[in-house]
């Protein structure tokens, strides 16, 4: 085969089309096309992945999530191919309900999470609660709690947000604030956290996330349900995880609600590091590591029998150590 002549490659170098590579953050995925955008600029430009991107093996059902960043090649007409996924600094990651992956990613590059819980109609049960916070703390992601739905509370439920506080306030430590997302009760402490920050927003069906959301920002105007009057349970409303920009300043991932939280990527030997509460007390068990269960000299343990380590979560921490892979 003759040898090309300079010129001949330099034509055949000018005739193929040299795309530019950009910089921008997942803001929404909706069956294999991406919406991304330069945030915090809000400019939505259409991506698809590359074959080797969508065929490459891996653990989770999402090889892109929301949150991430990525690099894209521009292409006509305002679309592009999302070409590699940048390192995350960390992610909320959850075991999926497709058996045929481990795992599902939520979302990454997270600011903050609200958790979003209620006492009742519908009740959020405390493992998912604390399953969701473990996992939290295990990528280090910074959580926070907020309980709804206070408009409905009577006399009746006092004494169980008073326990809900006392669990996880005063002995986990964990931030709380209490809100009406329908009577737009302390919307403002909530709007004013949101501020500058990329906030995840999630919990189980029908605790109000869509109707928080709104009183946050009216002009979002997401669709809202109703809860089921037989099984006391939310129904989806939202149906794709979704970055939304708030007019007050910053941004917020809306999430399908989710019924299960099964943990992965756990290590048993670390798992207590991730309940505030008894990390504060390993240097004090007289055994390193420590399981917590039948040592002697167990610093947690005496801390449950005294009371400063709520029975609720330690329980909540045995159960997750015997490893319910099943759990939904």
């Amino acid at each position: 085969m003759a040898k090309l002549t300079l010129f001949q490659q330099f034509r055949i170098f000018a005739a193929v089309e040299i795309k530019k590579t950009e910089q921008a953050t997942v803001v929404k995925h909706t069956g294999s096309h991406y919406l991304v955008s330069n945030l915090p600029e809000w400019s939505l430009i259409t991506c698809v992945l590359r074959g080797k991107l969508r065929l490459k093996e891996g653990v989770t059902t999402n090889p892109v999530a929301v949150g991430d960043r990525v690099l894209y090649e521009s292409e006509d007409e305002g679309r592009g191919v999302i070409t590699e996924i940048l390192p995350r600094k960390n992610y909320i990651i959850r075991k999926s309900t497709n058996l045929s992956r481990q795992a599902h990613i939520i979302a990454s590059n997270l600011d903050q999470v609200f958790l979003i819980v209620t006492l009742n109609f519908p009740q959020t049960k405390f493992e998912f609660i604390d399953r969701f916070l473990v996992t939290c703390e295990a990528y280090k992601v910074p959580v926070k709690i907020i309980i709804n739905k206070i408009d409905l509370f009577t006399k009746e439920y006092d004494q169980s947000l008073e326990m809900f506080r006392h669990i996880y306030n005063e002995s986990a430590g964990y931030q709380i604030i209490e809100v009406s997302g329908l009577k737009s009760i302390n919307i403002e402490s909530v709007r004013s956290e949101c501020r500058g920050k990329l906030s995840l927003f999630s919990g189980i069906s029908g605790v109000g996330k869509s109707s928080l959301i709104n009183s946050l920002d009216p002009m979002l105007a997401l669709k809202t349900g109703e809860i089921s009057d037989y099984h006391k349970q939310g129904k989806h409303t939202t149906t794709f995880y979704e970055i939304h920009p708030l007019s007050s300043g910053g941004f917020i991932i809306d999430t399908p609600g989710i019924k299960g939280f099964g943990l992965i990527e756990m290590a048993k030997e670390e798992l207590s590091h991730y309940f505030p509460e008894m990390f504060r007390l390993l240097d004090h068990c007289r055994f390193a590591p420590c399981t917590h269960t039948h040592e002697p000299g167990c610093a947690v343990k005496a801390a449950v029998e005294d009371g400063s380590i709520t029975e609720e979560r330690y329980v909540s921490y045995l159960s997750m150590l015997e490893g319910e892979d099943k759990y939904r």
